[in-house]
């Protein structure tokens, strides 16, 4: 399939509003939250709009005879952008669904211990804990102090929760409340040390970080798992599992179909009939921000969200909640309001934003207390953030 250049930009093309054109994003919004779910460009959903379109034209052929290769292709080029091996990676629809096949797939013990911090993502928490109601697990946090001194607090914790061992430690390798890196290089030794096997959630990651997941592999990180639809701007439904040769030994799709026992590869290719043109469009997600340099598109997102946390954080009169360094693309914030954060609170906030002020963007609880995480993309300028600190001030 050919690739129309429309909506693709132009190399060297200036960063900021001149680009929203690409996207499909509301114009009056200053959107503030690219973390959250991405947002992908026309021209990555006209590719998986000809994909879809391929699909329905002759539903048999493409299912049994075109999709398989198809796959094949779109999974090696998603590969050798990470780093990885073509046979150490798997579709899964998110990072989540990556994740509950890991952690469905160990045939625990009871006594097992599973260690993941306290600011882990939320969904990879309630896994946890679904798996220790059933099978007498034990989940130990590591206990990550907010606001963060640096990276030397992250690791500590990692260290006191591994005191007593584990089957397994998780580890985000952007944390998605706190928006903070984690040094997973001094980490994931720790937990090689006390016998654990290491999950590395890494949501975030591709797009914002370099990644070389073989050699993260040959570290003693045994499954990685990402997304494609925040940062490489994929449609909503792409993400990937990379797991080392051992990790792949009785590893299994967390919705088992036809093809359970018939290895890695084939298990996670075919877990029933769906919509295969988020996976398949990964490719334009990846022409798009090659198009934009990649090298390029990480540092402006780095140096643009630096930037506008500390024109907010002067207009508010806060700190950011980690040092500058730590933060890539994305900056926690604490807001400048004495309420204790509630469900009911945090929701409101937002929406007073977005009404009021034509702002989106998270308010997230932390430790009862209100943060605001602001994401940098390139169709953004700082009059976006401007807008946000006045809105508060």
């Amino acid at each position: 399939m050919r690739i129309r250049a429309a909506f693709l930009p132009t190399r060297g093309s200036r960063f900021g509003h001149g680009l929203r054109g690409l996207w499909s994003l509301d114009p009056a919004i200053h959107f503030l939250n690219h973390g959250s779910y991405g947002a992908a460009p026309r021209h990555v959903l006209a590719e998986e709009s000809r994909w879809r379109d391929a699909l329905e034209r002759e539903p048999v052929r493409f299912m049994v005879d075109e999709l398989p290769a198809a796959l094949r292709a779109a999974g090696a080029r998603l590969a050798g952008f990470l780093g990885a091996s073509p046979s150490r990676l798997a579709f899964v629809d998110n990072a989540t669904a990556g994740a509950n096949a890991v952690l469905r797939s160990i045939r625990w013990r009871a006594g097992d211990r599973i260690v993941i911090a306290n600011h882990a993502y939320p969904a990879l928490k309630n896994t946890a804990r679904f798996l220790a109601d059933r099978h007498g697990l034990t989940v130990v946090e590591a206990r990550v102090p907010w606001p963060l001194p640096g990276p030397d607090a992250l690791v500590a914790a990692y260290a006191k929760a591994l005191a007593g061992g584990a089957r397994l430690a998780i580890i985000d390798h952007i944390f998605s409340p706190l928006a903070v890196v984690a040094p997973i290089d001094a980490i994931v030794p720790l937990c090689r040390e006390r016998g654990a096997s290491v999950l590395v959630d890494g949501a975030h990651a591709p797009g914002l970080l370099p990644l070389a997941l073989d050699a993260l592999g040959d570290t003693g990180v045994d499954w990685y798992v990402g997304n494609c639809h925040k940062w490489l701007c994929a449609p909503k439904g792409c993400g990937f599992i990379v797991a080392t040769p051992e990790g792949q030994r009785d590893l299994h799709p967390a919705v088992i179909s036809n093809f359970y026992g018939e290895g890695f590869e084939r298990e996670f290719a075919w877990t029933g009939t769906g919509n295969p043109g988020a996976r398949l469009a990964v490719t334009a997600a990846l022409e798009f921000i090659e198009a934009l340099g990649v090298e390029r598109y990480r540092t402006a997102l780095r140096d643009q969200a630096r930037e506008a946390s500390a024109l907010i954080a002067d207009a508010w009169g806060v700190e950011a909640g980690a040092p500058a360094q730590m933060f890539a693309g994305m900056v926690t914030l604490p807001l400048p309001s004495a309420e204790p954060a509630t469900p009911e609170s945090v929701a409101n906030w937002r929406l007073k934003l977005l009404r009021e002020h034509r702002i989106e963007v998270p308010i997230i609880a932390i430790d009862g207390h209100p943060w605001v995480r602001i994401s940098a993309q390139v169709y953004n300028e700082l009059s976006d953030y401007e807008a946000l600190g006045r809105a508060l001030a």
